[in-house]
């Protein structure tokens, strides 16, 4: 073997995955078409799900300091989707190029001892009954196969692995000609972060915090123009005007460009030895910002599954729970960023003033208010499905709370990439090496099992043994 698992695509999703693998112990094997990092970023927001994902693993901090934190989004001029009721450690929105969290993510990764293959070009694969064959253009064109356990494609909508492992990727076309550029504004918007549609198109502004803004806008009049077509700075301020009602003195883009966004999904996000990931798994309009973030947890979801099958105390049917568990959740991300951007596309002044009273309305009823940024933005609300019989709160995000004594954070304990004990009881030998005891502040909490995603996997007052050996594999 070459690797335990090769991951293809050093964008987020494939080196957070091949750090949290490396940093298992896990032989990991990175293979990317580049070999210099990429200045352009076309996600920009980290919300709060992914930032405590980033907590698990020591980064939040670190990626604070590359941003600015926004507490909501003004949508139509006046609706407000607040972030500052969120439970947990992260009420807000970071805004951050993408490029900043692919930084902080590389460097993870090489440290915990992930082999990079910078430009080199997956060109197909096959499965054998006990590996995978990843076929591997060099840089000096000539042809290499590398062999492994698992192989993991994060390579983007257009993906190589997805393709190679006859995973169908059905969908369709819904915006074209959107443009999408980072520029100075002489003025500073009066809300940070901010979306309106109206006749002539819609126009979305996102601060990084460092000068720059990111500025994404479809103009309805120029709408089939092919993405190729280079995109005019005077269109973009005319557009912001009539968004607007000023273009904020816009100036001085580092970089333009146009593309059309699809709503796909792959069929599954498993072949055999082969997984999916990220873009490869589900592309949909940019709406919320939820594709890196989705992706992000993708890879959380995978990666301790991975490492218990490669280390073989993998449970019957784990690395299927992978497909199980992260497919409703792309599809219920295709759902909700189409339904955003339907309505920031609306041309209509009946429907657009409909729009407008209904979602202000809306905004206004706290409940309402709460669930859109819990179930539609922020990730925090996904729940993986429980067996029969199992606690009501097995399969939710587990939140952050103190441990006893100096022992910090739960997030702080799951930093290890193992499953966490936490109850007052003393736990039964053979599961050290996979299993993190702690002790809560809280000494009436129910003993809990907590996944390394951070999700839960088993709560009771019951025997302790039972549930180490169905989720964490026999004592050692």
């Amino acid at each position: 073997m070459n690797a335990e698992v090769v991951v293809v695509g050093a964008g987020p999703i494939g080196l957070l995955l091949a750090g949290d693998l490396a940093q298992a112990g896990i032989r990991v094997t990175l293979v990317e078409r580049r070999t210099e990092e990429s200045p352009l970023s076309r996600a920009f927001a980290v919300h709060a799900r992914t930032m405590e994902v980033l907590d698990m693993r020591g980064l939040a901090e670190e990626v604070l300091a590359t941003g600015r934190t926004v507490p909501g989004l003004l949508a139509w001029d006046h609706v407000m989707i607040g972030m500052a009721e969120l439970p947990g450690r992260f009420p807000y929105m970071l805004i951050t190029p993408q490029y900043e969290i692919e930084r902080l993510l590389l460097k993870r990764a090489l440290e915990a001892g992930v082999h990079l293959l910078a430009g080199h070009a997956v060109t197909g694969l096959q499965q054998g009954a006990d590996d995978v064959s990843v076929h591997v253009r060099t840089p000096d064109r000539e042809e290499s196969t590398l062999r492994a356990l698992y192989v993991v494609g994060a390579d983007g909508r257009r993906s190589v692995v997805r393709e190679a492992a006859g995973i169908a990727f059905p969908g369709h076309a819904v915006t074209r000609s959107m443009m999408l550029a980072d520029v100075r504004l002489t003025e500073e918007p009066k809300n940070v972060l901010s979306v309106n549609g109206v006749r002539e198109g819609f126009v979305f502004i996102a601060p990084f915090g460092d000068g720059w803004y990111r500025v994404i806008c479809y103009n309805h009049l120029n709408g089939d123009l092919p993405d190729e077509a280079p995109v005019d700075l005077e269109e973009l301020k005319w557009l912001t005007g009539k968004a607007y009602g000023t273009d904020f003195g816009m100036h001085s883009p580092r970089w333009m460009s146009r593309f059309h966004s699809d709503e796909r999904q792959a069929a599954s996000y498993r072949a055999g030895r082969v997984f999916v990931a990220g873009d490869a798994a589900h592309v949909h309009v940019p709406a919320g910002g939820q594709g890196m973030n989705t992706g992000l947890q993708d890879a959380a979801n995978l990666s301790w599954k991975l490492v218990a099958a490669v280390r073989g105390w993998a449970r019957p049917g784990l690395l299927d729970t992978y497909d199980n568990e992260r497919h409703p959740v792309g599809r219920a991300v295709l759902r909700t960023s189409g339904i955003y951007s339907r309505m920031a596309l609306l041309r209509s002044p009946f429907l657009r003033t409909l729009r407008n009273r209904i979602s202000g309305t809306a905004m206004r009823i706290t409940p309402i208010r709460r669930a859109v940024a819990l179930n539609m933005l922020s990730g925090i609300s996904h729940r993986y499905a429980a067996p029969e019989g199992a606690h009501p709160w097995v399969g939710r995000r587990v939140p952050d709370f103190a441990l006893d004594g100096a022992a910090g954070r739960l997030y702080e304990a799951l930093r290890g990439g193992r499953f966490v004990l936490s109850t007052p009881l003393v736990p039964p030998s053979g599961w050290s090496d996979r299993v993190e005891h702690v002790i809560p502040a809280d000494r009436g909490m129910r003993s809990m099992l907590i996944r390394p995603d951070g999700h839960l996997a088993w709560a009771g007052d019951g025997d302790l043994a039972r549930p180490l050996a169905d989720w964490c594999g026999p004592a050692s």
